[in-house]
């Protein structure tokens, strides 16, 4: 991958990441509900993927821009589990029971807060209601709070077909912890990749930020050093929005202790650099993996998707989503429940699905969803894959893209090249991470309005 500063500096814009297409402020409170529900009652013989948003968080980390609830009361565990396990009665009716879950996905807040009766309870009714994968081919991940994790607990979640985790480690610097009040030794992530890989879990991501405050060149190298020291499968190296009108905790970190922007882009250069050389495979966008990881095979096959849950082997399932906040997507159905847990616990307490708002993709969104995620996921584009399966003439449907593209292409950033019998668009290497440009290229619904994270 090259790194083009002149080219980063012009086409560092605000965009959207593409987790799906038309992306989440598309979606739509006054629409039917009875017509989202109609749609979630469609047969489908799809695999399933499973995401649970546990929202609770026992301590209060100022970067972070999740749904979440602070409280050190882990009794309201039980009744979120409760609630759940309604949401889950309530969405299983209109499920084949037989469909198998090849992804499962818990993620936050900090699902590590619930206790391992609770835990147990969860698990109870997912297993009476859904078809859990226990031979070795299912993808059951849970996101982790190292000061939030037991070994027993560990266990127990591996009992239970986990396989794969997520670890927030931000950074290891401890000026940096404290900056945005998440202080976890080095020792005790170290502990829990250890125990990780006792019990057999294959596969470690670990999550970094760049752009805290009281990030440097050297500190964050120091970070990498750890995390090269503890080899997991893969990596996501965050860019940090500080965003505080959007999210108050934010307020907590003045910006003047914040790098400036020439410095995060010498962060993530220097970080890429190091992945790369030390065998991890850019996968796109912030995600890097080892060679023989799924992600990296998957890529190489031409297989790999995108999901709400970024990049993944799975995203040709039915995404059923259960929890406050939570977004299923059937079939380019978007279903979104209540973002506030007092609706949300109204509404199941009333034996109503608990959906906020949602949207239902026309054809026109269909066409572009691929377009987007083949060229997110695959970083090149075959014209003739998308008039075979959506039967049309790609240079008449997409002329006013294609016309745009061509700056891109001065540029760069993209090569369009013509064969025999096909076109292909092809992400150069100097290009790679400014794949989102090229995303919003083809993005009919792009809102200048809404704020978005720079590109990079």
């Amino acid at each position: 991958m090259i790194w083009d500063p002149l080219l980063i500096q012009k086409y560092n814009l605000s965009g959207p990441r593409y987790t799906s297409y038309p992306t989440a402020p598309l979606f739509d409170a006054s629409i039917s509900k009875i017509a989202l529900i109609d749609r979630m009652l469609r047969p489908s013989d799809a695999p399933i993927s499973l995401y649970f948003h546990i929202p609770f968080c026992a301590h209060l980390c100022y970067y972070c821009a999740c749904n979440k609830i602070v409280t050190k009361q882990y009794d309201k565990g039980e009744e979120y589990v409760e609630l759940l396990g309604e949401e889950i009665r309530l969405r299983s009716l209109m499920i084949d029971a037989d469909r198998p879950v090849t992804q499962l996905h818990f993620g936050g807040g900090t699902p590590t807060f619930l206790s391992e009766s609770q835990w147990q309870q969860l698990f109870d009714v997912i297993n009476r209601h859904f078809s859990l994968i226990t031979n070795g081919s299912q993808d059951y991940s849970v996101e982790i709070d190292p000061r939030e994790i037991s070994k027993s607990k560990l266990t127990l979640l591996t009992t239970m077909g986990i396989n794969r985790v997520s670890i927030g480690v931000q950074d290891f610097d401890i000026a940096v912890q404290r900056a945005i009040h998440r202080i976890q030794p080095v020792e005790i992530v170290e502990k829990l990749v250890n125990d990780c890989r006792e019990l057999g879990i294959r596969s470690i991501n670990f999550d970094l930020i760049y752009g805290l405050p009281f990030q440097t060149l050297d500190g964050f190298k120091e970070t990498l050093n750890i995390v090269l020291r503890l080899q997991p499968e893969r990596i996501s190296v965050f860019n940090y929005a500080h965003l505080p009108e959007r999210f108050p905790a934010q307020k907590r970190i003045p910006e003047e202790n914040l790098p400036s922007a020439e410095m995060k882009l010498h962060i993530l250069k220097m970080t890429i650099d190091t992945l790369i050389e030390n065998g991890y495979v850019y996968i796109g966008m912030d995600h890097f993996a080892k060679p023989d990881d799924t992600l990296t095979i998957a890529q190489n096959e031409g297989k790999l998707q995108r999901n709400f849950q970024g990049y993944t082997t799975h995203a040709d399932t039915d995404l059923i989503a259960f929890g406050v906040s939570a977004i299923s997507n059937l079939g380019g159905v978007y279903i979104q429940n209540h973002t506030d847990l007092s609706l949300y616990q109204n509404s199941i307490e009333n034996g109503q699905l608990p959906i906020m708002k949602g949207y239902i993709s026309d054809n026109d969104d269909r066409i572009r969803h691929q377009v987007i995620m083949t060229l997110i996921s695959q970083f090149r584009l075959s014209f003739q894959a998308i008039e075979q399966e959506f039967t049309i003439r790609f240079k008449e449907y997409f002329a006013v893209e294609l016309a745009k593209l061509k700056q891109l292409e001065l540029d760069g950033i993209i090569e369009i090249l013509s064969q025999q019998e096909d076109t292909i668009i092809k992400v150069t290497d100097r290009g790679r991470l400014l794949i989102r440009c090229v995303c919003m290229v083809f993005d009919k619904h792009l809102n200048s309005v809404v704020k978005y994270s720079k590109v990079i």
